[in-house]
């Protein structure tokens, strides 16, 4: 898999909805029902951190989730993106990058949502050919002004911030030209995680799908791209640039997709 190829699919899943929960699990027995309830909720696109121990086998379980679209996070060594494409993930995030952890993404196809902080890591990852990035950590490196200012030089390149993200600071983010998505974990609390809460935690993914923004621009891409492994019966927000193209994502096995027949609704939130 390309960088190109990588960015265009990453890009898709992260116009899937506003926000893209990134989850720490500690018990795998919860994942398919926090899957189930953030799907529910709005929220399809799902990052696992590997930080726990029953990670994998979170991601194992989301998988099999319909309508979910599972990827891992926290990648850090070639070795992490082999043991979470096994798991099933359909894509990965990384907090930075390295050239041993891209070629293993890339000899994996393993489509990978680098992470970067800076505008000369932005560059770096842009010279390589992945133009949808990680902006992490976003608080901690001058939030949405800071990323505001990277684009100014750098529109090219769109960005899911990520790190102190939250209910009162993400439509800033989301407002941005060059912000895609915004990955955030306060969608599912541990508190309501630990109790099976999982009506809870739909509505706060029903919440954060309703959050404004994410109109990027899908910056030097084939406005006509190829045909793709398969098709995702999602449906993109409404003023998302993938709803604007008709498109779906395409993560999802065909075996799992659903005929359009079973619903009437329009192709977009």
């Amino acid at each position: 898999m390309t960088p190109q190829d990588a960015s265009k699919i990453t890009r898709e899943v992260c116009a899937a909805a506003p926000i893209v929960p990134v989850l720490v699990v500690d018990d795998a027995a919860s994942a398919a029902p926090l899957a189930e309830a953030l799907v529910a909720g709005g929220l399809p696109a799902l990052e696992v951190t590997l930080r726990t121990a029953g990670a994998l086998d979170a991601i194992r379980a989301m998988s099999k989730v319909e309508g979910g679209i599972v990827g891992a996070g926290t990648l850090v060594t070639p070795a992490d993106v082999r043991a979470a494409k096994k798991a099933g993930a359909r894509f990965g995030v990384s907090p930075g990058a390295t050239d041993a952890l891209m070629r293993a993404c890339e000899e994996e196809d393993l489509p990978l949502l680098p992470g970067a902080a800076t505008a000369s890591e932005a560059m770096q990852l842009l010279e390589r050919g992945y133009d949808m990035l990680k902006f992490f950590p976003a608080e901690a490196s001058g939030g949405a002004p800071a990323l505001k200012a990277i684009g100014a030089p750098l529109p090219q390149i769109s960005f899911c911030p990520t790190g102190g993200v939250s209910p009162g600071n993400a439509e800033t983010y989301l407002s941005l030209p060059n912000v895609v998505c915004a990955g955030g974990s306060w969608v599912a609390p541990k508190d309501l995680v630990s109790a099976g809460d999982w009506a809870g935690i739909e509505d706060l993914a029903k919440e954060a799908s309703k959050l404004a923004g994410g109109s990027a621009p899908q910056a030097g891409r084939d406005q006509n791209p190829g045909p793709a492994p398969s098709t995702l019966p999602l449906r993109p927000r409404r003023n998302s640039p993938i709803c604007k193209r008709q498109q779906w994502l395409r993560i999802v096995p065909a075996s799992k997709i659903l005929p359009s027949s079973t619903n009437n609704r329009s192709p977009c939130l």
